[in-house]
Formats: C-alpha cells, structure tokens, sequence
C-alpha cells in the first residue's frame, strides 16, 4: 500500500512538472542539459569561497592597473569649490550651475559666489507638475493604457535632467545665493517628497481626466489645472522654501573679503549681473549615440520643456568631434557640462575610471562582447550622471590620453572630488556634451540648424541625467 501510494505521488509530480512546463520553458532535459555545462573544479569552488563572502569588484579588480594614478593634465582649467548633490538626482543643475559659476568667475577677475540650487529647483518640480498635468488634459481622450497616457502618469514629477533645464530656468527666473536660499533637508534628500508629490499629481490627473470625460469647458479645467498647481506649490514652499523675490548681497573674493558695498537685488537682476546674458542660442548639445545617424539633429518629444521652454534638441556626433570641441573649449579655459554612464568600470575609492579596472570575465569565465550602440539599445548602458569637464591630458600629437571632471558628491570623494577617466572609457561611457558655440565647427553648426528628427522620450539613452 505504501509502494502504490509512493508510485502514484511520483507520477502526480511528474505529470505536474510536465503541465507547468510550456513552449519556450525549461524542459527536464533542457535543465539536463544546462547543468551538464556546469562543471565544478577546484578553482571554481575557490571562486565561489571568494564571491560568497566578498564584494564582486573586490575580486574582480585588475592588480595591473592598481597602482598611482597620474593626476598631471596638459590643459586644465582653474579649479573651483566641489558641491554636493547628496541624495538628489540633481546632478544636471550641479554641472550647469558649476559651469555658470566658472564663467563668472573668469569675468569677473575671480569673484566667487556659489548658486542656490534649492532655489531653481523650486522652479523645476512646478513647471515638472505643470508638464504632467498639461499632459495628462492634451491626452485626456485617450484610453488610460495608452503608452503616451501610461508615460505621464508612471513619471509625474522627478529630480533628473539635462543642460537645457538650466538654460530655461536660469533666464526666467533669475539666480540667487546659496547663502540666501540654502539647501533644505528635501532638497537634499529628494525621495519622499518626490514620491509624495507624484501620488498627488496622479490624484490631481485622474481629476482632470474625468472633467475632460464628461464634457467640461476647456476653461473649466484650465482653471482647475491653475488651482491643482496651487496645492502644489504650496507643498514645495513647505519642502524647499518660498522662493526668494529680493534680496541683499555683497560679492567676495578668494580670501572671503567682502568687495564693493552690498546691493540689493531680486533673483533676475542677480542673473543679469553674474550670466549677463541669455543661455539659449549660445551652445550645442552634442550627443554621442552610435544607433543613429550621424550630423543630424534629433528632438526628443514631451521633455520637461514642453510647455515652459525649449524641447530638448541635441546633434548627434562622433566621438572624435565630441571631443575636438572640448579641447578647443579648455584650451580656452572654459568648463563644460558634460554626462557618462557613470557606474560603469568605476573605481570609487580612487576616483578612478577605466575599463580596465575590473576583469570580470577572468572571473565568471566567459566574455562581455556588446558595442556601445548594442549597450545602448539594450538598456546596458546610457546617460546616468551629469558631469563637470574640466581638464585633458594630450600626447605630443594632440591626442587624448585621458580626462578630469568636477563631480557634485563632495570634496572627500575620489579626487578631492574629482574624477579622472582614460580615453577608452570616454569613448565607451560618455553621451552628452554641452560647449559654446565660438568652439563648434561650421560644418557641425549648420547640421544643428536642421528640421530635428523627434525621437520618443522612452528611449533608452533620453532618460534624464541625475
């Protein structure tokens, strides 16, 4: 009886292993057969020994390449105060304001003064709100599964960006001090106010939805678009702070020694005094995207900007064009904003980035074969963390050996808050560079000229940089 019974559950087992197995899943002999691929040595179980009680980079960093790192740069820009992002998704206002502090700092034979990022941010998550609500009333006679329905509503609001955002926000509504506007505990710690604002938002989009359904005036919900923003910017001057009108300043040198008598100024004025001028029209966004075609300018459809500024529009280039413009820029002495995929083949202590810092196919036994544009395609690789170039080293031919930029996660970190990047890892991880149009050929400012092709925001390689 205890035979039969044990019989009967074996084939009860065997049948439902069989059952759960469709087309497409693994087989009993599928499992057999990739098992069989698995052998285990001795130097395997001395790897396993290794990576179960260790960090995988550890163990997978190249002793070779190990050694003192040559922070010598043939062209290098004048250094400036590191800042720190903390835990935001700031990255693109750090590296935009970081530039704009540089080019005053040339102007003005020195004078220092450090941005409030807490202040244009302000800015950003309103116009971000405003974004999505727009977006949700253009596409309200859509189903609520529609893709473009679907984009709005997963991404509400969010702290990432590019170069563009800076142009836009700076010229409307001005700059101000650090000092006067400092960073408040969610401006550097953006994750819950995020997530808080975003369920209010899609509160606030559902509204908006149904009064499209049944038929309302376009002025009627226009107007409650206007009242919802009002909820919002109510809940941003409780997290960030009412955004300073006017206010008192006196510049300082190096040494802090105050210069000139204190003048009083509101956030525009302030603007005309340290930029001078408007941003937009003055640069390129170039980008380096192998999948696309080359010296043609590409738009990508429902940026931040849609409603409150410029699309954000970018030229494709080749790498080697890409970086002849940022040796003319540094050569010049001027800083760039610039965005890699920052995680990849990076040594954290050392502020150190080459692929040749971790072997981790000597490792797992096996090869990493992809391309830049089949990493890119795959959402392997992409835009992930804007950047300060300041610096490149070139061999007696001109030619890039390696590069240093200013990073926003604080003086103690990597290179006293810098980070130094091989040539090969330019080429392999870096996407974006924004340069001063005095440094761009005419060849490449003609092709910006062009009717931009529009590419959708789900792209892999247009998420924003944080």
């Amino acid at each position: 009886m205890k035979h039969s019974f044990l019989l009967g559950a074996a084939i009860i087992v065997s049948m439902t292993a069989v059952a759960q197995t469709r087309d497409g899943g693994i087989t009993p002999s599928m499992l057999s057969e990739i098992q069989k691929q698995h052998t285990t040595t001795a130097a395997d179980r001395a790897i396993f020994n290794a990576i179960s009680q260790n960090a995988i980079d550890d163990l997978a960093k190249n002793f070779k390449v190990a050694g003192d790192i040559d922070t010598h740069f043939s062209v290098e820009t004048k250094s400036q105060t590191i800042t720190n992002q903390k835990s935001s998704g700031r990255c693109w206002m750090f590296s935009g304001l970081n530039v704009l502090k540089s080019e005053f700092a040339l102007k003005s034979d020195s004078l220092t003064v450090e941005f409030s990022h807490d202040y244009l941010f302000f800015w950003d998550q309103l116009e971000k709100a405003n974004l999505f609500l727009q977006g949700v009333i253009d596409h309200a006679g859509k189903s609520i599964d529609d893709q473009r329905v679907q984009f709005f509503f997963h991404h509400p609001i969010n702290d990432g960006g590019t170069f563009c955002g800076v142009a836009d926000l700076t010229e409307k509504y001005g700059l101000v001090p650090k000092s006067v506007q400092p960073e408040t505990f969610s401006a550097d710690n953006t994750s819950r106010m995020s997530r808080i604002i975003a369920s209010k938002l899609r509160e606030q989009g559902l509204q908006l939805r149904r009064m499209s359904a049944e038929g309302k005036k376009a002025s009627a919900i226009n107007a409650e678009k206007t009242k919802m923003l009002g909820v919002i910017y109510h809940m941003l001057c409780l997290t960030l702070g009412e955004p300073v009108k006017e206010f008192t300043y006196v510049f300082r040198d190096k040494s802090g020694k105050p210069v000139g008598e204190p003048k009083t100024y509101t956030p525009q004025s302030f603007y005309k005094e340290v930029v001078g001028k408007p941003l937009n029209g003055t640069f390129i966004m170039a980008m380096n995207d192998p999948r696309r075609e080359y010296y043609k300018t590409y738009e990508v459809e429902y940026d931040r900007h849609t409603y409150d500024g410029h699309n954000w529009k970018y030229i494709n280039l080749p790498m080697e064009d890409i970086e002849q413009m940022a040796i003319a820029s540094l050569k010049d002495g001027h800083k760039m904003y610039s965005s890699y995929d920052v995680g990849k083949f990076l040594d954290r202590k050392r502020g150190y980035a080459d692929p040749g810092n971790f072997d981790y196919e000597s490792l797992f036994g096996t090869t990493f074969t992809m391309n830049k544009a089949e990493r890119i395609s795959t959402f392997d690789s992409g835009s992930t963390h804007a950047m300060t170039l300041t610096a490149v080293d070139l061999d007696k031919q001109g030619r890039p050996l390696k590069w240093k930029v200013e990073n926003s996660w604080g003086a103690d970190w990597g290179q006293k808050g810098c980070l130094i990047f091989t040539e090969q890892w330019m080429q392999d991880y870096m996407f974006r560079l924004v340069v001063d149009k005095k440094y761009v050929p005419e060849k490449i400012l003609k092709a910006n000229e062009l009717k931009p092709i529009i590419v959708q925001p789900e792209d892999p390689l247009f998420l924003p940089d944080e």
